[in-house]
Order: C-alpha cells, then sequence, then structure tokens
C-alpha cells in the first residue's frame, strides 16, 4: 500500500480517516497539522512530500462555507482550484498518486436522473464552480489521480447536518427543514473506507468516481430520520427552497449513479439510513 499523507488530517473526513485506519490496522499514515500542510504554499508541499515520501496523497482540504464563497470569491478559488493544482504538481514531482475530493455540486441538478461522471457539470454556485475547477486542474496537471465526488457529508467529527439538527432538535420545539433540495447523505466513516479499498486494490484506473451512500432523500426527511432515530421530540415542519433564501443556489437535485466505483474496485456501498444508525449510535 505504501505510506499516506492526509492533507486537510483536522477536518471531518481527515478525522474519519484516522478513525478508519486505526481500525483496519493501517500504520503507514501521515497526518500533518495544518501549519505543515498549507496548499496554498507549494514550495512547503514539495518539503513535505520530500521529507514523508508518501505513496499516496488524500486531499480532503477545501473551502467548504458554500454561501459565504458567493462573497469570497478569491478565497475559495485560492483553496478550491489553487490549492489543488498546487499539490497535483508537489504530487506530480514526487511520484505520488493523489485522492483528490470533490462535490456533487459541480451539477446544476435541474433533471431528475443519476448523474453520471462524463454528464456535464455546470455549477449554480461559486463553490460549486471553484471545486470543478479544482477537478479540471488536477487532470489536467498529474496522470495518476482518483478524484471522488460525494455529498451531504457528515459524521460523528466537526460541525455537520447530523450534529446541527441533533442540537436544534434538543433546543426547539419546532424546525423548518427545506423538502425540495433531494440528494444523498454520506457518512464519512464510509467515504474513508472506500478511499482505503481503493488505495488497497492497487488498481491504476485513474479519473474520476461518485461516491455517496445509497438511496435518495430531501433534507427535511434526512432530519426526520435523525429526529426518529435519535428519539428527539421535535416537530418537523417540510418547507420549500423559497421560504428559506440563502446567498449560494444549492442543486435541486443531486443524486449521484455509483455504478462506475463500485464495478470497477468491487465496492459494496451501505444505504444511507443504516449508516445515519451507525453515526447516531456514535453520537450517543
Amino acid at each position: 500500500m505504501g505510506k499516506i499523507l492526509v492533507i486537510g488530517a483536522g477536518g471531518q473526513l481527515g478525522q474519519c480517516l484516522k478513525t478508519v485506519a486505526e481500525r483496519r490496522g493501517i500504520t503507514e499514515m501521515i497526518f500533518p497539522a495544518e501549519a505543515d500542510a498549507n496548499i496554498l504554499d507549494q514550495e512547503g508541499l514539495n518539503s513535505l512530500l520530500e521529507k514523508e515520501k508518501p505513496a499516496f496523497v488524500i486531499n480532503c482540504a477545501a473551502y467548504t462555507a458554500v454561501d459565504k464563497a458567493e462573497d469570497e470569491v478569491e478565497l475559495a478559488k485560492a483553496v478550491n482550484e489553487t490549492g489543488a493544482a498546487n499539490l497535483a504538481l508537489a504530487c506530480a514531482g514526487h511520484q505520488a498518486t493523489l485522492v483528490h475530493i470533490s462535490t456533487d455540486f459541480v451539477f446544476a441538478g435541474n433533471e431528475v436522473k443519476l448523474l453520471k461522471e462524463d454528464d456535464e457539470a455546470l455549477p449554480v454556485s461559486i463553490y460549486g464552480q471553484t471545486k470543478l475547477d479544482g477537478e479540471k486542474a488536477v487532470i489536467a496537471l498529474l496522470p495518476q489521480h482518483f478524484i471522488l465526488r460525494t455529498s451531504w457529508l457528515y459524521s460523528e467529527y466537526a460541525n455537520n447536518f447530523v450534529k446541527t439538527m441533533l442540537k436544534l432538535g434538543a433546543e426547539r420545539d419546532e424546525l423548518n427543514i427545506i423538502a425540495d433540495q433531494v440528494g444523498t447523505p454520506t457518512y464519512a466513516i464510509d467515504l474513508a473506507n472506500a478511499i482505503f479499498d481503493i488505495i488497497a486494490s492497487g488498481s491504476t484506473a485513474y479519473g474520476l468516481y461518485h461516491y455517496s451512500n445509497e438511496g435518495v432523500t430531501s433534507w427535511f426527511d434526512f432530519a426526520k430520520s435523525i429526529f426518529d432515530i435519535s428519539n428527539t421530540e421535535v416537530k418537523a415542519n417540510p418547507i420549500p427552497g423559497s421560504a428559506y433564501p440563502t446567498k449560494a443556489t444549492r442543486p435541486p437535485f443531486s443524486v449521484m449513479d455509483k455504478s462506475k466505483i463500485k464495478s470497477t474496485f468491487n465496492i459494496s456501498i451501505p444505504y444511507w439510513r443504516d449508516s445515519l444508525v451507525a453515526c447516531i449510535d456514535k453520537l450517543s
């Protein structure tokens, strides 16, 4: 398998990778502090890769504040596009394979269909555009890459929808939840397992892949499941997205087709609600 270096180790997916590595007995892992793995510092990245000599680099670092990105365009672009390019160049210079995490927000999501990797990407937000530009930079600069688009990521770590709903559900009697945005929640522990499965396969089937949990739901139904599983007594009301305007537009339907990743790497993907049960069990 070789040594694996994780960029963005302190974030949600980075912490899940650490947890899964420990469970699986994977010892050759490097989780540098953010100050030692700044993707905007090309020289620093080169020094880090020269020192550690990883076979694989997993990039979990990203600008993910979807609404703030509409105002902080240059910062989002720097992290999601320039940072991805810097990392791809560093990997190219040190013969490392890059696993780069992207998003379903690269799609407009205005058709009810399962989205395949070769479907046209038409982002409707600055965040989505910068993530798409980051994908393009990796593809252009480094042949040895696996780009994994994922969606609605949550876990027992960091801030995410599940933890927010549990907090608000405990504090309030009633909540309004958007019901007309449809996608698939992804337990970051499952994504971490999939990443290690790809690395362990030894495959050179480089390219772009979709990974989320199986199934389809709305934010409202996702929230209802969180409350039901956790026995949280709160009244949840379905509302249209128009009743809760946000600075950034979200794709109305962004359910991804996972056929390619399943067939290429023989990966079994859990159903979203089963994984939600596992996460809430850990949180409680």
